[in-house]
């Protein structure tokens, strides 16, 4: 029987220093994933930035194509004159401008304008507007 129990002693140290030296390798890779668990999601945050940033600078460099084309459309002395008619309503000299009146602005019957629509369409806006306020302000009633 002293043999059977030198061999279940030497077994069971085996076993023991097995599961100690499992714990300690255990405990290493535990160390090694936590310590490499940080640089790796900011690894990873960085990568995904740079994305971001790389579609950003493809954005404005097709921004800086589309300014560079509307310069150049600026630059070509046809298309100011087609944008000053469009735009500010400019006529050359010898053609003559015609103002199309909206639905509700009806002429009188000899096409003249009335007085009190003259006298209001050459008062500047900051009458109207100064006008408004004592309207608003209750300190004068309104003369329209």
């Amino acid at each position: 029987m002293s043999t059977s129990t030198e061999g279940e002693d030497r077994e069971e140290r085996r076993r023991s220093n097995l599961t100690g030296r499992a714990a300690v390798l255990a405990l290493v890779v535990c160390l090694l994933a936590i310590s490499l668990a940080y640089p790796l999601r900011e690894y990873l945050a960085q990568r995904g930035d740079i994305a971001g940033y790389r579609d950003k600078v493809t954005e404005q460099e097709g921004r800086v194509a589309e300014l560079r084309r509307q310069h150049a459309r600026w630059s070509d002395q046809a298309y100011v004159e087609a944008q000053a008619r469009e735009r500010l309503h400019y006529v050359m000299p010898g053609e003559t401008s015609y103002v199309v009146l909206e639905a509700d602005d009806t002429p009188a019957p000899d096409g003249a304008v009335e007085p009190e629509t003259a006298a209001a369409a050459r008062s500047p806006w900051f009458t109207d507007l100064w006008r408004s306020v004592e309207v608003a302000g209750g300190t004068q009633k309104p003369t329209r």
